[in-house]
């Protein structure tokens, strides 16, 4: 017998987008459920169509294991009466085991004696075993469910057929009216019904019904079609991974075709013609070997290579109507103003309680002149930051934008030319969307990056006023991203701005605003913990660990390239055998200030030299250590307060700090406490695991 074991959920077709992640799930449960199970296997392989989700599994043992072990029961002295007869305990503990009390024996354990039995378990049939994997299929999670006909199950697409196979038997189940068989179906043109001998030929079987059933084998397969065409025309192809991921997930036998459009349309801005091939009709964009776009256009057809000029005419076609549309908007767009289309948007609405994007318009051209003071801009780069801010958003009412929603910014600034505007706001009206992603590119430039802050911080700062916060994996404003959006570009340009200053200004104009808002103290509580998470986030990506992030946002997260670096460096340090003294200072310091009560140091009440050092030490480095950590500089800061490492052991080695004479005592508290101000002011040493480490 085969001990190939295979399971097959036909489906309708799948949204390209659910796939990748169906088929990972389907892999992982399907591997969790055998070693739940304790079946012995060897390998997982699984695959995934448009119409189908299925997974392979090799070398599957047809039994458990048996299983033989000793089982621990009651001490001798509950196990046994008076009279040395068995006790219900022990007579309960043995039936619990499948044994009786004829099976007991003794075994000692730490001098005292416990009732054992061994015990064996006989390992059930595989086969009895699977007809329980249909719960893997019920447990697969979608981004969307329905539902279907008059049954209670919600799944991503109507379940149309099911095999699984042991071998060359079929394993028994169903979901809903659904029963597994040993029949699949091939490609829905080019294919058709077959009854699988055995779960080995599954990936044969398929291909003979033209279906390529492994994803990355189909990925590898239009990528080496696209690389000998790119070849052959002499074209270097725009073959983007998130479309070519795509395309691999809407085909179950690709062919990949060309096509054309007229040269008249490469008038249109080329992001737009992109747009419309790659967002809308899946098409690979072609360049010239010198980088220009050219008229022609690649796809991939779910079939074979028959009739393929009838094909290409057809998706001419489609795109042909696309591009005219485009043409059409490209051409309405440049009639009237940005003064007129600014005007439109007093008449849009933004958010009901906020106001209109015209509103909100008014709050990015406030916080961009406040930023633009603090970072000192001259008068011209002033200026062209108010200029940014006030159009920012003129595009939105752009036909061109309505229609190709991802283009906002990027027709704002193509627009932005065409009427006269500063090359420096131009290119900042498409900045101030950076980044559009995580980890996306941030703005370059200085202008782009203020308006970029200014939009997200008045979204941040507007949703979470009005009670909008994210919770679980529920962010429909995107507040999260928008945050380390502000963060990232902040670090990016090394800017010594402080998150809590741009926050706390913004908070501002909304109260000064009396916008619709929650109490001025939980929303400023709300806005400071999330960009602490969202900071904390960051921090972990850098692989700084979570002690270490936590002993460094004590504090706030300040200027966030600062706190980053402070963070490297503690977590370099934690490694570091010489900077132990220095930290079992710094933290003995930490402890003992907690029970001061004021921070006053009267030097008169001194009663030793060490007393004397270390106040003289702190004295000494307190300004430079300020300035060195206002200055950003955190490695000088930490040269200057490791300095107190010597001072601070001399003195608890030669000085009792809870001293009976209560002046005495609160004096040497006041110091430390005054210590500690300065320590907390770079991280919290006594939130760091520092022993784990040395």
């Amino acid at each position: 017998m085969s001990n190939t074991v295979l399971f097959e959920l036909g489906v309708e077709e799948l949204p390209a987008r659910f796939i990748d992640d169906a088929l990972q799930q389907l892999e992982s449960k399907t591997k969790a459920w055998f070693e739940d199970q304790r079946i012995p296997f060897d390998d997982v392989k699984g695959f995934a169509t448009p119409r189908r989700l299925a997974v392979q599994v090799t070398e599957v043992a047809e039994k458990q294991p048996d299983i033989e072990e000793e089982a621990k029961g009651p001490a001798k002295k509950i196990a046994l009466d008076d009279q040395g007869e068995w006790t219900k305990a022990a007579i309960g503990f043995s039936k619990g085991q499948g044994k009786t009390v004829d099976d007991i024996y003794f075994k000692e354990i730490k001098g005292t004696e416990y009732v054992h039995v061994n015990k064996f378990i006989e390992g059930e049939s595989t086969a009895n075993l699977l007809k329980e994997f249909r719960s893997v299929f019920l447990d697969l999670t979608f981004a969307k469910n329905m539902r279907w006909g008059s049954y209670d199950l919600r799944y991503a697409r109507p379940i149309r057929w099911m095999v699984a196979l042991f071998g060359e038997e079929v394993i028994p189940f169903s979901i809903e009216n659904i029963s597994t068989g040993r029949t699949t179906f091939g490609h829905r043109f080019l294919g058709e019904e077959v009854a699988l001998h055995s779960a080995e030929e599954y990936e044969d079987v398929l291909k003979q019904q033209s279906i390529i059933p492994s994803v990355n084998e189909r990925k590898n397969n239009i990528h080496e079609q696209l690389l000998h065409l790119e070849k052959e025309k002499q074209w270097n192809l725009v073959i983007d991974d998130d479309l070519l991921n795509e395309v691999t997930n809407l085909v179950e036998l690709p062919t990949v075709f060309t096509g054309a459009f007229n040269e008249e349309f490469l008038e249109i801005p080329e992001e737009a013609l992109i747009t419309s091939m790659k967002e809308h009709q899946r098409y690979f964009p072609v360049r010239s070997t010198e980088g220009d776009l050219l008229p022609f256009f690649v796809g991939v057809r779910n079939g074979d290579d028959r009739h393929l000029d009838t094909v290409a005419r057809g998706n001419e076609k489609v795109l042909k109507a696309r591009l005219k549309d485009a043409q059409f908007f490209y051409e309405e767009d440049q009639k009237g103003s940005i003064d007129e289309k600014l005007e439109k948007l007093t008449r849009m609405v933004y958010q009901e309680e906020l106001g209109t994007l015209a509103d909100k318009v008014q709050r990015i051209k406030a916080i961009t002149g406040k930023v633009s003071d603090w970072l000192e801009l001259d008068d011209k780069e002033k200026a062209q930051a108010q200029r940014a801010a006030e159009i920012c958003k003129f595009d939105l009412v752009t036909q061109m934008v309505d229609e190709f929603t991802e283009l906002q910014g990027v027709m704002g600034e193509k627009y932005a030319r065409l009427f006269g505007e500063d090359e420096a706001v131009a290119v900042a009206i498409n900045e101030h969307y950076m980044p559009r992603h995580a980890n996306g590119e941030v703005p370059s430039s200085k202008v782009g990056a203020i308006v970029s802050i200014a939009d997200k911080m008045d979204t941040i700062v507007g949703s979470i006023a009005i009670g909008i916060i994210p919770t679980g994996s529920q962010d429909p404003y995107g507040l999260r991203r928008q945050a380390l959006g502000i963060l990232q570009t902040l670090n990016t340009l090394g800017w010594s701005l402080p998150v809590e200053q741009i926050i706390d200004l913004v908070h501002n104009f909304y109260v000064e605003l009396s916008l619709p808002t929650r109490s001025k103290e939980e929303v400023n509580k709300d806005l400071h913990e999330f960009f602490n998470l969202r900071a904390a986030y960051l921090l972990r990506e850098e692989q700084v660990d979570p002690d270490v992030v936590d002993a460094v946002l004590v504090n706030g997260i300040n200027v966030y390239s600062t706190t980053l670096e402070k963070a490297k460096l503690l977590v370099e340090k934690r490694q570091d055998e010489t900077f132990k003294p220095i930290q079992e200072a710094l933290g003995r310091v930490l402890n003992l200030a907690e029970k001061a009560e004021t921070d006053e140091v009267d030097p008169e009440l001194f009663e030793n030299e060490t007393e004397a050092e270390l106040y003289s030490t702190f004295t000494a480095m307190h300004e430079p250590y300020v300035a060195a950590l206002e200055n950003e500089d955190p490695v000088k800061a930490m040269e200057i307060l490791s300095e107190l490492s010597s001072p601070i052991h001399e003195f608890f080695d030669h000085t009792m700090v809870m001293a009976e004479d209560v002046k005495v005592k609160n004096n040497r508290l006041g110091l430390l406490k005054s210590i500690a101000y300065d320590i907390k002011k770079y991280a919290d040493f006594n939130a760091i695991e520092w022993k784990q480490q040395f």
